[in-house]
């Protein structure tokens, strides 16, 4: 009895180390393991002529290039007079011939046609105190521009030139612009023409960078170099959500490291509509002095958060001081909108209609108040300190 089991046994152990020979050899994925390693499992991508075409940005590249412009300025400069020149002796041999010498400098950057009939989007910096400006178009042809309107604090300025049929540059909704999203940028970096950088949007809302008096600056890893100021960046449909403005460099004129500034076109777009009915911008105005809460402020005015902006100075005879804002109040909403810096309450106050009553919200000894204000006009190149 004994050895028939035995021999069953042995007849099944033959017969299932065959079949796992068989398995092993045939049909390894069947099996948890494998005795030549672990099974990978490798996905190939599909035959050339079924394969997915590689992304590409061209199509957005082909709808704005055209609405880009380059632009180029030239203005006289007086050279430093040397002392001795004013020598007596020196104007007796060679009179007045040395009195009146200028040189000439140029300038470059680019801009952005926004509009069929000529009307051009740049930085005022590109164009400042110019004598003449000139614009190149994508398609070779050259005209001279004039300044319609410049607005030094968002460092805008809308151009003008008469050309016919001129390709213009569609709107994006830049308010909606979100980290990650990739974004072109085009312009005319060096003065080597027309150019195209990549990169995603890094940032949002940038502030407190000293570059404007209004700062609401995009952030950029598109490569933006000096040339480039006044030109696109644009969104993967080709359409404009931002004028490109600044750079971060360690040096003065230097190259990019990838982190650009530009201006929102929601902002562009304010400043052109303005300049273009008035030749100016108008912003409201409250006339008061203004700072960041810190979490120590906030402490010692006893606040659960840090929010608002402390009024540091009430200027006499301005609205706010009609209105009854005093020194320590907390600014924290502007017609319901909330204030979360100086920054923001200053964009929030220069929206307003000047001549309009308006809402403010602060809070005094721990408790809100709402205060109503007649907006007053800004004064133009307003210091910042003075909201």
């Amino acid at each position: 009895m004994i050895r028939k089991l035995w021999l069953v046994f042995c007849q099944t152990a033959t017969v299932c180390v065959a079949a796992l020979f068989v398995v092993t050899t045939l049909r390894p994925d069947l099996l948890a393991w494998s005795p030549r390693g672990t099974v990978v499992t490798i996905r190939e991508a599909p035959p050339e002529g079924d394969a997915k075409k590689i992304s590409s940005y061209s199509d957005a590249a082909k709808r704005a290039m055209p609405a880009v412009v380059n632009i180029y300025t030239a203005k006289e400069m007086k050279m430093q007079r040397h002392p001795f020149m004013d020598d007596p002796a020196f104007r007796h041999f060679f009179g007045e011939q040395f009195d009146a010498q200028t040189r000439r400098s140029t300038n470059l950057g680019s801009g952005v046609i926004v509009s069929e009939q000529g009307y051009i989007i740049t930085n005022s910096h590109v164009v400042e105190a110019a004598d003449e400006i000139e614009v190149a178009l994508a398609d070779t042809r050259r005209a001279k521009a004039r300044v319609v309107g410049t607005d030094p604090e968002t460092d805008l300025a809308v151009l003008k030139i008469d050309l016919p049929t001129l390709p213009s540059i569609l709107f994006g909704q830049s308010d909606h612009a979100r980290v990650g999203d990739v974004v072109l940028a085009i312009g005319n970096p060096f003065g080597v023409g027309q150019t195209v950088t990549l990169g995603i949007i890094s940032a949002t809302g940038r502030s407190h960078l000293g570059i404007n008096t209004f700062e609401n600056f995009i952030q950029t890893d598109a490569a933006i170099n000096p040339g480039n100021s006044g030109g696109a960046l644009v969104d993967t449909t080709g359409q404009l959500i931002g004028i490109n403005t600044a750079i971060y460099s360690r040096t003065p004129g230097g190259a990019s490291l990838g982190i650009g500034f530009a201006i929102p076109a929601s902002t562009a777009k304010q400043v052109l509509e303005q300049i273009m009915q008035s030749g100016q911008v108008t912003r409201g105005w409250i006339g008061v002095g203004v700072q960041d809460m810190t979490r120590e402020l906030s402490e010692s005015f006893k606040l659960p958060e840090i929010r608002g902006a402390l009024i540091t100075e009430v200027f006499r005879g301005t609205p706010a001081d009609k209105a009854g804002i005093k020194l320590g109040d907390i600014l924290v909403a502007v017609e319901g909108k909330p204030v979360t810096d100086s920054s923001s309450m200053l964009n929030l106050v220069a929206a307003l209609n000047p001549g309009k009553q308006a809402t403010l919200k602060v809070v005094r000894s721990q408790h809100e108040t709402d205060l109503k204000v007649i907006v007053g006009r800004r004064p133009l190149q307003q210091r910042e300190q003075q909201r």
